[in-house]
């Protein structure tokens, strides 16, 4: 069952999802954090964030929406007082950071690279505020930069999270691997929004917010497959995923490894039920090593 990621060793492929995992301390106490491959934490600024005015979740048909916005204490915190916790888990530990402006994604990834982490997630799904506010993920150009730039304060190994909210994936996956990323993850949440119809006002506070849940899989699993056939970088899939049955197919699209984000909500278990789940696929078709499913696609 163990996967390679830019060097790292997990000893599965199942990864938690930034934002639905918290620091691992609440599920800790409903699974065993050893039987995961890799925790990647909430998503980290540079200084404390209390995040959006509530309500800020919203469920939808097969998924939900969320405009959380980040509320985390900081990443000093977190090397601080979290990752002493985490560290007494056979686990790999991935730090996901969020910035405003390329210096504080440098500066994090210069305080994480001296700590525990294992790997470092790049979000780059943030809004730009030197640039009018536009996502630092949304334009190749921008994506090969800061890439470039992080990479230069990063002593760990570099995940670039891709948003599914571009005209062309591609373009923007090989500006990841361009600009030095070690990994790809994606899909991040897709852009949506819901209204109530009595009070004619959006639900959540933020107007709009990110879709995820099982409704974005077949969008999640298609970029993945899109990304897969032009990086040669480790791609780790996201985006909907619920069972064994699901982690199979972001592997045979061409990932790695997976992360399982919203299904965390409905079944704080899941984790390990999806890493079962992969394991009886493995025996049903005899296949020995999990690597030998990874981008085992037969196109029609």
């Amino acid at each position: 069952m163990k996967v390679n990621i830019a060097g790292v060793e997990l000893n599965n492929p199942v990864i938690t999802a930034s934002g639905t995992f918290g620091f691992g301390r609440e599920y800790g106490e409903y699974i065993d954090l050893n039987k995961l491959g890799g925790i990647c934490v909430k998503g980290l600024t540079f200084t404390p964030r209390k995040g959006n005015p509530p309500p800020r979740i919203a469920e939808t048909p097969a998924g939900i929406l969320n405009s959380v916005g980040l509320q985390n204490p900081g990443v000093k915190y977190f090397v601080d007082h979290e990752m002493p916790f985490l560290k007494k888990f056979d686990t790999r530990i991935i730090a996901n950071i969020s910035g405003n402006t390329v210096e504080e994604y440098c500066s994090m990834a210069e305080i994480l690279s001296d700590s525990d982490v294992d790997l470092i997630e790049m979000n780059i799904s943030c809004p730009n505020v030197k640039e009018g506010g536009v996502a630092f993920g949304t334009k190749a150009s921008t994506v090969s930069h800061i890439t470039k730039e992080v990479k230069k304060h990063c002593a760990k190994p570099l995940i670039v999270k891709l948003s599914p909210n571009v005209t062309d994936i591609k373009e923007i996956a090989l500006a990841a691997e361009e600009g030095g990323a070690d990994a790809v993850s994606l899909i991040n949440t897709l852009l949506g929004m819901a209204i109530d119809i009595h009070s004619r006002k959006p639900i959540l506070a933020n107007n709009v917010g990110g879709l995820s849940g099982p409704a974005v899989k077949p969008v999640a699993v298609r970029m993945v497959w899109q990304v897969t056939s032009v990086v040669k970088v480790p791609v780790i899939g996201m985006g909907g995923i619920m069972t064994g049955e699901d982690a199979v197919e972001f592997m045979l699209a061409g990932a790695s490894a997976v992360a399982v984000g919203t299904a965390n909500f409905v079944d704080p278990q899941v984790c390990p039920k999806v890493v079962q789940g992969l394991e009886s696929y493995l025996k049903q078709q005899h296949i020995h090593d999990v690597k030998d499913v990874i981008g085992k696609l037969e196109l029609n």
